[in-house]
């Protein structure tokens, strides 16, 4: 693409996002899109989907064109994941949880959905998410393991260069575990980093950048989350790129 396409194409991106009042969203969308289309990404898979914001987002926002599939154990939420998934023949979607085993387990509703977690509200957690995060329901949900899930994955849809992206509120580093070596497999890695406290046994950011550090997943970005809650930071989205495919 011609740079001065490019650039109109951005700040009319960067427009679009301001009058929608998403304008704090610009830098994950430029490097999700730069990521995506660079490491010729084919299959994105979306943990903790909720009602498919971020994969909205990849395709309307990013450009994405290829494979998604998003997982969402919240039955209530994943009825309107559906909905919004049925008119994209490219996007899949899963009534059920990512873990770091097979089987079933206790899934937390939050009075605001979006906090729904296979974890418990932290009894550290900030005051200003005490009445919205905390438990209203529990459901018995199915939980699969990434690396027995992944072989049916790709033998039903032929993806070669997937890309992790979770959201999975104090669960990420589980999921991750629950990839085992099939983690090596993906072109990058998307998760939630702790800074305060929100989950009991969540992890915190610097524990998460060292465990991906250890399996060889760098940082290619960060992206701070603490609107509303100035100064302090929240948590953090962390981009991070297989290192086997870039040279330090």
């Amino acid at each position: 693409m011609n740079r001065y396409v490019r650039e109109a194409a951005d700040r009319l991106l960067a427009l679009r996002l301001a009058l929608a009042g998403r304008v704090h969203q610009y830098p994950e969308i430029q490097a999700l899109k730069r990521f995506l289309s660079g490491f010729k990404v084919d299959c994105l898979f979306d943990v903790g989907a909720n009602r498919g914001q971020y994969a909205t987002m990849a395709r309307k926002d990013a450009g994405y064109r290829g494979l998604i599939l998003s997982f969402e154990p919240n039955p209530a939420v994943f009825a309107e994941l559906q909905m919004r998934a049925a008119s994209d023949r490219r996007w899949h979607v899963f009534n059920m949880a990512l873990s770091d085993f097979d089987g079933t387990a206790d899934f937390n509703i939050m009075a605001a959905d979006q906090f729904s977690s296979l974890k418990a509200p932290s009894s550290a957690q900030d005051d200003i998410f005490a009445r919205r995060n905390k438990v209203t329901q529990t459901l018995a949900t199915p939980c699969r393991r990434l690396d027995t899930l992944l072989p049916e994955l790709i033998a039903q849809h032929g993806f070669s260069r997937p890309f992790l992206k979770m959201d999975t509120q104090g669960h990420d580093l589980s999921v991750c575990e629950g990839a085992g070596a099939a983690l090596a497999q993906m072109t990058g890695v998307q998760t939630e980093l702790g800074v305060r406290p929100i989950y009991e046994g969540g992890t915190g950011y610097r524990a998460m950048i060292e465990w991906l550090d250890a399996r060889a997943f760098i940082p290619s970005a960060f992206f701070a989350n603490n609107k509303g809650h100035f100064p302090l930071l929240v948590e953090m989205d962390g981009i991070f790129v297989n290192r086997a495919l870039v040279q330090d």
